[in-house]
């Protein structure tokens, strides 16, 4: 008779492990972080408003152990500082969800302050954060980017969000290479429409409670989920990409 073990793959313990979320103070970054906390992971996460991250840490210490900072990674001085903060409390990085983003509307309606701003959190901060994470990095450690179905979809409106996470797309492909022979894992997450405050105004709670309900929008403990699984496979198995999207179109 077949085992269960026989019919299933190895599914490594998360439990100890180190991890860093950039943008885990609200949406996506929030519910992985507190996802990964309550499977035994010490989580270090950053947002730019204080307030967000005492609500952030409060929830995440309810299932476990975390800590963070508030820092704007489009500053070079802030990458710094979230790396030095993370270094002297995580001791050791074997995680990294890179994952902090901003809204990114059409390059033609958006003035040059606010585009080179827009590029600095969405691409600039996603590569020079990855690499900080990586340099610290050991033999069996995993990097996580959340990317966009905005890479796919090329949809007009949004020129320059779609410009950085297509970037990203192409850099999570180059970089899985250069780094698999150290056995550190890259895998990229391409969430769909997604709730969260990154949504207002055009979409406030109660709309989003709405199309969530009617399947037409992801929660961004959907996206947790699949980042668990990402982190839950064998050392020999990548899990190098992921599209989460919704069974119904949205609006």
């Amino acid at each position: 008779m077949t085992s269960e073990r026989d019919a299933h793959t190895e599914q490594p313990s998360l439990d100890g492990r180190n991890a860093i979320v950039t943008g885990g103070t609200t949406g996506i970054g929030r519910a992985i972080a507190t996802l990964l906390a309550s499977k035994g992971v010490r989580v270090f996460i950053c947002g730019r408003n204080a307030d967000h991250l005492e609500d952030a840490l409060a929830r995440i210490r309810e299932v476990g152990d975390g800590d963070g900072i508030a820092v704007d990674l489009a500053e070079a001085e802030g990458v710094d500082r979230f790396f030095a903060a993370a270094d002297a409390w995580l001791g050791g990085l074997d995680i990294a969800i890179i994952n902090a983003a901003v809204p990114a509307e059409a390059l033609a309606e958006t003035d040059e302050d606010d585009t080179r701003y827009q590029i600095e959190t969405d691409f600039t901060a996603y590569l020079i954060a990855t690499q900080k994470a990586a340099e610290r990095m050991r033999e069996g450690s995993d990097i996580v980017l959340i990317g966009s179905m905005s890479a796919v979809s090329r949809k007009g409106g949004s020129s320059i969000y779609v410009a950085a996470k297509s970037g990203i797309q192409g850099f999570a492909k180059s970089l899985r290479e250069e780094l698999a022979e150290r056995d550190i894992k890259v895998g990229l997450i391409e969430p769909g429409f997604t709730g969260a405050d990154f949504q207002y105004p055009d979409f406030p709670p109660d709309k989003q409670v709405e199309l969530i309900n009617e399947h037409k929008m992801l929660r961004a403990e959907d996206i947790a989920v699949a980042a668990h699984y990402m982190l839950t496979q064998p050392r020999r198995t990548a899990v190098s990409l992921m599209h989460v999207e919704t069974r119904l179109d949205h609006p």
